[in-house]
């Protein structure tokens, strides 16, 4: 009673902060969302455990009187166990459901455990899916599913509590729920999406830091009045369907390829370069597949320092007007820290170094915005903590920095009768121009001046 008592006091205390919804700091969310409850239920039911071995004592002392009063005072006895069930029916109902609705946030999901999570959570913060729910990708809706990820959510607790969680958090997630159940509520993969233009700006390790762009016309396709084209439209036929065997347990090594046509014909397509047994074929993981099979890091990719620095002095972040710096961020960024905290203080110390030693002229502020920009990049990728590094996670989008497309459009995955998996790059895109320093088609079509680094 005193437990029910106490919490149900600090349930009236905390009730203006849900009503607000004001549950910012992640630990008091799991105080009051999680400690309360449970100590709440805990209390609940320590009072008829409390009855029956007041019960039992009873009889072995040899009193077989009646447990309860008679009378006006069964009565009163009455009145106050309804009224007291009903308030205890309200406190529970509300806290059982902001404890549901506290394990399906993205401060539970991200913050809760900060250690492990961090390197996730970073990511997600600055995708294309910051604003939607992590429980709507990770389950998706439906009871099973949810039963399924709290279940599996357990094992996850205890090996954060037992420091045996793994680092970094392995990829793929295998227990991932498939993309026609999640992705699909909002993308369509049917639908015709056509031709995206694309422009990619790198700059040179040069003092000038020299900006030369990449324009590509990448045919997405989908489904349209002549059936599946494009990219979509090869991948994600409903008449057909791929599958394929991966056997480096991360869906890299990708020996074999399936097609199934619409008719039930499966057509192999078999790596020439990729020796493996049939034992490993048998041993390695046979997929059908869908989206996160080249969308695989959605909401949470981990770029390379080039890039990473190349988005960054398109952005403005980090100024391309300071002599060599695309060179000595990368230098700097390379370089391994022990921790975030310690990094930040080289990677200050040293271009600060550099620019006062061989450019004093450099304007203070631009290069302290630069020196910022470049510390966010490390920041926002490497987490020495759980041993993410560059280049831990591949992105399998496109083909420049990982393998990603020639997994299987390599070329050497032959079918019988010499049929390839084609690799051709006008399968995929046009190259309208190859790091070119002003590209032609970009002036023809208005664009003057600067650079560009995503251009849809």
């Amino acid at each position: 009673v005193v437990l029910v008592t106490t919490a149900g006091i600090l349930w009236l205390v905390l009730l203006p902060s849900w009503w607000r919804d004001d549950m910012s700091n992640p630990y008091i969310g799991i105080l009051a969302n999680m400690a309360l409850p449970a100590l709440f239920l805990f209390g609940l039911l320590l009072i008829p455990l409390g009855l029956f071995l007041h019960k039992r004592r009873r009889i072995a002392s040899g009193d077989l009187g009646p447990i309860l009063p008679r009378g006006g005072e069964l009565r009163k006895l009455g009145i106050f166990f309804a009224a007291t069930t009903f308030i205890n029916f309200v406190i529970g109902s509300q806290l059982a459901m902001s404890a549901v609705a506290y394990m399906d946030s993205e401060q539970f999901c991200g913050q809760t455990c900060h250690t492990v999570m961090t390197p996730e959570f970073t990511a997600y913060k600055k995708s294309p899916h910051a604003h939607v729910s992590c429980t709507n990708c990770h389950i998706g809706n439906g009871a099973p599913w949810f039963v399924k990820a709290k279940i599996s959510g357990s094992r996850q607790l205890l090996a954060v509590v037992m420091h045996t969680y793994q680092r970094p958090i392995s990829s793929p997630v295998y227990a991932l729920r498939p993309a026609r159940d999640v992705c699909e509520k909002c993308h369509w993969p049917q639908r015709f999406a056509g031709d995206m233009f694309l422009v990619r700006t790198h700059f040179a390790d040069d003092e000038k830091n020299t900006a030369a762009s990449s324009v590509l016309l990448m045919r997405v396709g989908g489904q349209n009045w002549k059936g599946t084209v494009g990219i979509h439209g090869a991948h994600s036929d409903a008449k057909g369907r791929m599958e394929y065997i991966s056997t480096d347990g991360r869906r890299q090594v990708i020996p074999e390829v399936t097609y199934i046509s619409p008719d039930g014909k499966r057509t192999f397509y078999k790596s020439n370069e990729i020796k493996v047994t049939q034992e490993q074929l048998a041993a390695g993981e046979h997929r059908t597949m869908d989206c996160v099979d080249c969308h695989n890091r959605p909401s949470h990719v981990f770029e390379l320092p080039e890039s990473a620095v190349d988005k960054a002095m398109v952005q403005g972040r980090i100024s391309p007007s300071i002599p060599f710096i695309k060179k000595q961020a990368i230098a700097a960024l390379r370089t391994e820290y022990p921790d975030q905290e310690t990094a930040a203080k080289k990677i200050e110390a040293t271009l600060s170094d550099f620019y006062q030693k061989n450019y004093p002229g450099t304007d203070s502020t631009t290069l302290r915005n630069a020196i910022e920009g470049v510390k966010t990049v490390y920041a926002q990728n490497i987490f020495p903590d759980m041993k993410v590094s560059w280049g831990v996670h591949p992105n399998n989008i496109g083909h420049s920095e990982f393998p990603g497309c020639f997994r299987c459009h390599d070329g050497n995955h032959v079918a019988e009768g010499g049929k390839t998996i084609p690799n051709d790059c006008s399968t995929c895109h046009d190259l309208l121009a190859m790091e070119e320093k002003d590209p032609k088609i970009l002036s023809s079509l208005g664009y003057k001046g600067g650079a560009i680094q995503e251009l849809k």
